[in-house]
């Protein structure tokens, strides 16, 4: 367990904007102990600091599940290809080590390490707005990938269509566990507010570009080649992140 802790913290931490290349996705699930949330955010921050006054470079976000049991935050960084995973982890990191050992896996009850990679076709294109606040993901395990792509690429054209870009990122996972979703979408939102805005859901838009018979049929698809979905709002902590 602390040794997964120390390649988390350790890996190359690359920040890259959404673009027309794909890139892959780091994402580090960690549960924390109950009772235990605030002395886990006081362990990060001081690892936080401590890599910073060491001039170390890499970059991350920390992201808060809002539903579900328990405290979950969610580590994502991302890497521009493989290669980057034979690099070694930087000086800082190293120098900071003894505080995850002190100050953080005291406090955790597990960590999950999955990989994704993200689909441009599919996705928005602009980069994910700086005033990002919070997240709503969706999860979809699948099968029948096929059908599941040519679903989700009719419903993006009519998106990009109707509304000049696509609402979210798609990412698709790379291995993991059976209970990890195939697919899923991360829509970024500025505020809590912005979820009260009335928008058409995806098929409705879809209705009106296409007419209600074409989108029965792809609803019907869509249905048959998904096995189990679920989604999650995650909230960006701007103090954890870097």
């Amino acid at each position: 367990m602390k040794k997964s802790l120390y390649l988390l913290l350790l890996l190359p931490m690359l920040l890259v904007a959404q673009q027309n290349e794909s890139i892959l996705l780091n994402l580090s699930e960690i549960t924390v102990k109950p009772g235990h949330n605030a002395q886990f955010i006081q362990g990060v921050k001081a690892w936080k600091e401590c890599y910073l006054e060491n001039n170390g470079e890499d970059k991350w976000n920390m992201w808060k599940r809002l539903q579900g049991e328990g405290s979950v935050y969610t580590m994502t960084s991302v890497m521009a290809n493989w290669a980057e995973m034979d690099e070694k982890g930087d000086d800082a990191g190293k120098e900071c080590r003894m505080i995850v050992v002190n100050l953080i896996m005291p406090h955790v009850k597990s960590i999950h390490y999955n990989l994704a990679r993200s689909l441009p076709k599919l996705s928005r294109s602009s980069p994910m707005p700086e005033d990002t606040g919070l997240v709503w993901v969706y999860n979809v395990q699948v099968n029948n990938s096929t059908d599941f792509n040519h679903v989700i690429s009719e419903t993006s054209k009519a998106i990009k269509n109707a509304e000049g870009d696509g609402r979210g990122t798609w990412y698709s996972t790379i291995g993991g566990a059976p209970e990890v979703s195939d697919y899923f979408v991360g829509i970024p939102f500025k505020n809590f507010a912005e979820l009260d805005v009335e928008r058409d859901g995806v098929w409705k838009v879809y209705e009106k570009a296409n007419g209600k018979k074409k989108t029965d049929e792809l609803r019907a698809k869509f249905r048959a080649c998904v096995d189990n979905d679920w989604a999650y709002i995650y909230t960006l902590n701007k103090e954890l992140s870097n």
